[in-house]
């Protein structure tokens, strides 16, 4: 997503906020939707944007060129490395 894509949905949940701000019953239910996806992110890894998954890339590769990893060279080693998890 470019950032004048994402400035633009910015803008339209802006918009659609001060649409209801003034109406506590949706005001309500924003907020406990709001709480709904905070969790969802939370309790799912997975969930990252684009910006987050390249830059947990990007650690992982600072981290292999300092050393900080695990060779395996055999089925062996392999289950030796998963068992001690």
């Amino acid at each position: 997503m470019t950032a004048v894509q994402l400035n633009a949905m910015n803008t339209e949940l802006w918009q659609g906020i001060g649409a209801i701000a003034d109406s506590e019953p949706l005001m309500k239910r924003l907020t406990k939707y709001v709480r709904k996806l905070v969790k969802e992110k939370e309790a799912d890894p997975t969930l990252m944007t684009k910006e987050e998954f390249f830059a947990s890339l990007d650690r992982g590769e600072e981290e292999y060129r300092q050393g900080k990893t695990h060779r395996i060279n055999s089925v062996e080693e392999l289950n030796q490395f998963l068992n001690s998890l």
